[in-house]
């Protein structure tokens, strides 16, 4: 609901994904989401390739970069490391 209210609210909504099933079921919401107003996505990268290939984390390093950016209304490039 939080989210809900500040999308509603038209401010931005940071998402830091870490899942591992990035790359299978989920790609298709994250592509959705890409499209959408005001959500912006924290820099990813796959997991471990060898034994989790769908497994994707994001990088902590880009987090407060990604912030500023989404508090200008830009995604940072490249999403996906």
């Amino acid at each position: 609901m939080a989210c809900k209210s500040h999308l509603r609210n038209d401010r931005p909504l940071v998402i830091a994904p870490s899942t591992n099933n990035g790359l299978s079921g989920n790609a298709e919401n994250i592509g959705k989401l890409l499209n959408r107003r005001n959500y912006y996505f924290v820099p990813f990268r796959q997991d471990n390739p060898i034994t989790k290939p769908r497994s994707i984390v994001f990088d902590e390093n880009y987090l407060i970069k990604t912030i500023k950016y989404a508090l200008d209304g830009e995604q940072i490039s490249p999403i996906i490391l």
